[in-house]
């Protein structure tokens, strides 16, 4: 019976299944900092959704979103990063579950998560590092495809990156809003999120937008356009008010859809570290390249 169970979703796949209740998604990523070009990081993440997604209403990448897809996912990212003589092998766990529940106003969105990051020194210049990160969050969908939610975070420990931000962002994003909120700290966060056809074409648009209050401010723009339902293209902004991190990053990705259950896409992100007057070196600067795969049954 297992045999075929998996022959029968891998048949899904290569007939390009209109319909799925798991995703499994993994990515990796090449960092290159001003003070080493040998880092890079590997991810992968699985979600099981509650009911079938139908992916014919729109854009196969956000077919979970427009219907609403109540899910839950469980996502592990590695790590080999090094600067400054130090050299770290990261480690980052993390468990998420989102609900979608229709009321008699306005469909109803709350979210919580919990990530674990474990930084394992490969030499004496640094110390070992863990820590915990906890996310709770609510929203609502004020009209068709639109969201809106605030959350509160809380970063328990030193070291603790979302797990989750680093597959839907990349590496450089996800630490610099971890380094933004600060250790043993709590910060309030908000976002929106919109998808939308374009009329009389078989194209849409989707945009993002979101903003974490801790002990510094971090806020990110990412807009999306599907040229097909199968292609899309996309560009980011994001900026932190953190003095320790990049002080700006720019992104663009494209994503393809070889079949409705079978995806791939390349990421790339540069981010810009502005030195403090007097400072002679600058450590900050980071460019990376990311590849991706879904698969969908």
């Amino acid at each position: 019976m297992k045999k075929l169970g998996l022959a029968t979703a891998l048949l899904l796949a290569m007939t390009g299944a209109q319909a799925y209740q798991f995703e499994v998604q993994g990515q990796a990523e090449y960092i290159d900092t001003t003070a080493n070009d040998k880092d890079f990081t590997g991810g992968v993440q699985g979600t099981y959704y509650l009911k079938n997604v139908d992916s014919t209403k729109g854009p196969l990448a956000e077919a979970a979103f427009l219907n609403q897809a109540s899910n839950v996912s469980v996502a592990y990212n590695y790590g080999e990063v090094g600067s400054k003589g130090t050299d770290v092998v990261a480690h980052n766990f993390g468990a998420k579950a989102e609900a979608y529940v229709p009321t008699k106003v306005v469909p109803v969105y709350a979210s919580a998560s919990y990530s674990h990051t474990i930084l394992d020194s490969k030499n004496a210049n640094n110390t070992d590092n863990n820590g915990d990160r906890y996310a709770l969050e609510i929203g609502a969908l004020p009209t068709q495809n639109f969201l809106v939610a605030v959350g509160y975070t809380s970063v328990a420990d030193q070291a603790a990156v979302d797990a989750f931000n680093v597959m839907g962002n990349g590496v450089a994003k996800a630490a610099a809003e971890a380094t933004t909120i600060g250790q043993d700290q709590d910060a309030i966060t908000a976002r929106t999120k919109y998808v939308g056809a374009i009329d009389d074409t078989n194209m849409a648009i989707g945009f993002e937008s979101g903003i974490i209050y801790g002990d510094d401010t971090a806020f990110q723009l990412k807009t999306d356009l599907f040229v097909t339902p199968k292609l899309s293209v996309g560009a980011s902004y994001a900026e932190s008010s953190f003095a320790g991190t990049p002080d700006s990053a720019w992104g663009a990705n494209v994503n393809y859809f070889i079949t409705p259950a079978v995806a791939v896409g390349a990421s790339y992100v540069n981010a810009n570290y502005e030195a403090e007057k007097g400072q002679v070196l600058n450590f900050g600067d980071t460019q990376t390249v990311g590849v991706n795969a879904k698969f969908r049954f």
